[in-house]
């Protein structure tokens, strides 16, 4: 659940960093919140990563209490002989598993107080959201489904609506993303559970998992909303519910008036509008393979979402190989074609159903499926190093280094 006992400080934005998102696991941690007045700037600051030591649209190498911080390039305007200089307000919980980070800048219609209460609306929507979505406790809706296999049970309307698009991006990615993978995420252990000294499951123990595998055996209906799985299966929304409630903040921030503002769960991503300036919201894609803070390409965000699946965020190395969280459902067993992959989408529910998916397919069947989907776009890291970018995003894509090579 959402974790409490919000403080007040004056914090550079640098200091204020999204965890990597943690597939599967919703979580606490500590809550920060700032608000600064943003100065001009001679130059926008360089993109970091969404997953990286610094938020989308700050530089991870700017010092602290540097002008050029996030919303950076805004000059403050004259209007009507009054000149206005917005402030930029961010606040950071721990939400589902990782660090929700909220960042808005002000307007003359909507100052600070308006932009902290709109937070307080949307951080209520998100403990309550949690609160159907998780697998972590009896009492939500997916722990009583899991609960009550072979049986239907009611749950929220919210929640048939994340589990029918589950059951859609499991179609469309033949099975390539598959809700009912809670037996194998456990055996595996990638999550809070994770080993301290990792082992490898037997080939019996994957097979004997696998068995529970199958999204064709979850049913769901929305009126009256209800939910059933095949016996002794359990479901885990951890793949897709990030990016529901994602979406559901940005709704409650357009509710409350704000017009200028980020969302970012971990990997996943929203920028809404424009800085003051005119310019896009900026944000970078991790090097897999390359330090935590480190882009090897940058992207624009007006009005768009993003959400990236890597090999890196939950991983360890054993005789030579690399593990990771992301399962293929279809084999039990790590997906080996990509090593990142970023989804560019109208929405972040959209993004955060594919990028497992397309990780799991693969290069050429994943981005066969990224340009069957309208507004969507794809760039993938495959196994090999090689950057390969989907045709919506050409031109869209700034690519910055050459993703590092490594195991």
């Amino acid at each position: 659940m959402i974790s409490r006992g919000i403080t007040s400080v004056a914090l550079s934005l640098a200091a204020l960093i999204p965890a990597a998102l943690i597939p599967g696991s919703f979580g606490c941690s500590t809550s920060q919140r700032t608000s600064q007045n943003v100065r001009p700037s001679a130059s926008p600051a360089e993109a970091a990563p969404a997953d990286s030591g610094a938020l989308p649209g700050v530089s991870a190498a700017q010092p602290a209490g540097s002008p050029a911080t996030a919303a950076t390039g805004v000059a403050a305007k004259a209007t009507g002989g009054a000149r206005f200089e917005p402030d930029i307000v961010t606040d950071v919980q721990g939400a589902m598993g990782t660090e929700v980070s909220l960042v808005a800048i002000t307007s003359r219609e909507k100052g600070v107080t308006d932009v902290e209460l709109a937070f307080e609306q949307a951080w209520k929507e998100v403990e309550r959201l949690e609160g159907l979505l998780t697998s972590w406790t009896a009492e939500s809706d997916v722990g009583r489904v899991n609960q009550g296999s072979a049986q239907w049970v009611s749950v929220a309307s919210e929640t048939a609506f994340v589990v029918e698009r589950s059951l859609l991006s499991s179609r469309l990615s033949q099975g390539a993303f598959d809700i009912s993978f809670h037996t194998l995420g456990e055996l595996w252990r990638f999550g809070d559970a994770q080993e301290l000294n990792p082992r490898v499951p037997t080939p019996s123990q994957v097979a004997q998992a696998r068995k529970l595998i199958d999204y064709r055996k979850v049913e769901v209906e929305l009126q009256p909303p209800r939910v059933r799985i095949g016996r002794e299966m359990r479901i885990d929304l951890g793949g897709i519910a990030k990016g529901y409630i994602v979406d559901q903040i940005v709704k409650v921030l357009r509710d409350r008036g704000l017009g200028s503002f980020l969302v970012q769960a971990g990997g996943d991503l929203y920028g809404a509008g424009r800085k003051p300036d005119g310019s896009a919201w900026v944000s970078g894609v991790r090097d897999p393979r390359g330090p935590r803070d480190r882009s090897f390409a940058v992207i624009d965000l007006t009005d768009h979402a993003f959400s990236t699946a890597g090999d890196y965020a939950r991983a360890y190395v054993l005789n030579g190989k690399r593990y990771h969280h992301i399962i293929d459902p279809r084999t039990g067993y790590p997906a080996t074609e990509s090593r990142s992959v970023t989804i560019w989408a109208p929405d972040a529910l959209t993004a955060d159903a594919i990028d497992d998916a397309v990780f799991i397919l693969g290069p050429v069947a994943g981005l066969k499926l990224v340009e069957s989907l309208p507004g969507v776009g794809a760039l993938i890291v495959d196994k090999n190093n090689k950057v390969w970018v989907s045709e919506r995003l050409q031109g869209k894509i700034k690519m910055v280094a050459e993703p590092t090579p490594g195991l």
